[in-house]
């Protein structure tokens, strides 16, 4: 029997925006699209275009490489055409391949917040969808306060969702504005309206406001929705959306819905899910849940003796699913051959060949468990993971070594009695028999210290000349005065390739430091591996 379809549509970047105390840089942007590509969704909605600088240039050029880059708006104002409306005409004329546009389904609300009659808001859908299907993009409706609407007047929520089908949407997507709809109205409302409209069709978004958003999502799937929103780890307004950390393994592997649907994430990309959740949080500068379900630290733990013994037997006595199967690992009894599977799916990715029972991985596992009780983090520190496992396997090549570096910082007074501040750094490295050293002046010491590293490496400069430091961040992992701190930065090149370095240190120019050598020692290493295969 032929499985049908789910999609996955991921709304992080402008949903998840929405959460308090989250600010995504243009960067963060283009480097968690990374990370949802990983995983494989169908759909990664980037914000709204013309709303804000940031997601203006986000969406001035083509930020996906598989998944339908989705710009989100408002249907066309009152009063105006859509040809006239400049929201519409930002989010028609940017790069995305697909549009999603909010339109309430409540009349009530139509009237209160809007000021307009139902049927004034209907024709706004109406004609907001026939122009984006004119423009020839993939076009969505959220129906916003769909459930509540229903509930008060299903005719006319009904209507909405009608009209946009009619005027050629792709999706119309039924909204949970306020989260607080129980899986049984859920799963009613739903079935009622797949009985008119095709449940490929029909989405589901809802809020986590009762803790049910993933239970709510699972309730519209079995009543027929078949695209599913959502966002990493849950973030969103007030108490966030519907978390795709959680759905997608329950989706690919439970039976109930795994035996029924079908999902665009390969098996190999849903072993990528904890690194991906680990990673977005490094990205917001965050611990990450040690008890989130499938990723956290604490997914597959067991202390009691009881269970311990049970798990010696079978593992299944306590875990749902295979911790390999998302990428995490199970703490117990056997736990270095856990680790062992994980380090060797780590080391194929980065093309570093290294057999099962090679003695060295025993060495490397502990190495990186040392390292992450001393603060490390590698889930978003890939390239850094990358020196790490070349240099204990022995197969590091030595570029450079830094003899010495310092940073100083020197308030200055000016003539007009200004007061400004002078960063200046200066690094000395040794390749072979040559010592060099390098003074540079900078925007702070960070940037003084990146510029000085990179100002003379030599016969290697040639190879840095395209690299760029684009983000750096700091977090502090304990209190008190021997705070442990990490540093977190994140590079580029002309290639377009981003990577992750990390640093850890008591002393912040210290661990800022050790990221930034690995940064550029990582760049030599592509270098050299470009190189071997232009010789070859």
């Amino acid at each position: 029997m032929s499985k049908e379809r789910l999609y996955i549509f991921d709304t992080t970047l402008r949903d998840g925006a929405q959460t308090a105390g989250i600010e995504f840089s243009l960067e963060d942007k283009i480097s968690i699209v990374g990370l949802l590509e990983r995983l494989g969704v169908d759909y990664i909605e980037g914000g709204y275009p013309g709303a804000n600088p940031i997601d203006t240039e986000f969406f001035s050029e083509k930020r996906t490489k598989q998944a339908r880059f989705t710009a989100f708006g408002m249907t066309k104002r009152a009063g105006r055409s859509a040809a006239n409306d400049p929201g519409v005409q930002g989010l028609l004329n940017s790069s995305a391949e697909a549009t999603c546009f909010v339109a309430k389904a409540w009349d009530e609300q139509v009237r209160v917040a809007l000021e307009i009659s139902p049927e004034e808001n209907l024709a706004n859908l109406i004609d907001t969808v026939q122009a984006s299907v004119a423009a020839n993009k993939e076009t969505m409706i959220d129906c916003e306060h769909f459930f509540d609407g229903f509930k008060a007047n299903p005719d006319y929520a009904l209507s909405c969702v009608l009209g946009a089908i009619d005027a050629g949407a792709r999706w119309v997507v039924l909204c949970d504005t306020n989260g607080g709809t129980m899986p049984s109205e859920i799963a009613e409302i739903v079935r009622k309206v797949v009985a008119v409209v095709p449940g490929d069709k029909i989405g589901i978004h809802a809020h986590d406001d009762t803790g049910q958003a993933v239970a709510n999502t699972l309730a519209a799937v079995e009543a027929g929705a078949r695209q599913v929103q959502g966002t990493l780890n849950g973030i969103g307004e007030r108490c966030g959306n519907a978390n795709l950390i959680t759905l997608i393994p329950t989706l690919a592997l439970k039976p109930v819905f795994a035996n029924q649907f079908s999902l665009s994430i390969s098996d190999e990309q849903l072993a990528n899910l904890t690194q991906v959740s680990r990673a977005f949080d490094d990205r917001l500068n965050r611990a990450p849940e040690r008890q989130s379900p499938y990723v956290g630290a604490s997914a597959f733990t067991t202390k009691a003796g009881i269970h311990a013994s049970a798990l010696a037997k079978d593992f299944s006595s306590y875990e749902h699913v295979p911790p390999e199967s998302v990428g995490n690992e199970r703490a117990i009894l056997v736990s270095q051959q856990a680790g062992k599977s994980n380090l060797l799916s780590a080391l194929a990715r980065h093309g570093i060949p290294v057999e099962k029972d090679d003695p060295r991985l025993n060495t490397l596992l502990s190495n990186v468990k040392d390292r992450e009780s001393r603060g490390y983090s590698y889930d978003g520190a890939d390239a850094s993971f990358a020196i790490l496992a070349r240099r204990v396997l022995g197969i590091l090549p030595h570029f450079f070594t830094v003899t010495s570096f310092r940073a100083s910082v020197e308030q200055r007074v000016d003539d007009a009695g200004t007061l400004d501040a002078l960063t200046e750094a200066v690094v000395k490295i040794r390749i072979d028999d040559e010592l060099l050293m390098s003074v540079a002046e900078g925007n702070g010491p960070v940037n003084a210290l990146d510029l000085a590293l990179r100002k003379d490496l030599g016969k290697y400069s040639d190879r840095i000349g395209d690299m760029e430091l684009v983000d750096f961040k700091v977090r502090i992992l304990n209190g008190g005065t021997g705070a442990v701190t990490r540093v977190l930065v994140e590079s580029r090149d002309a290639s377009g390739e981003r990577w992750y370095t990390i640093g850890v240190s008591p002393n912040i120019i210290d661990a800022s430091f050790e990221a930034l050598y690995e940064s550029i020692t990582y760049k030599l290493l592509k270098t050299e591996a470009a190189q071997s295969l232009v010789a070859m």
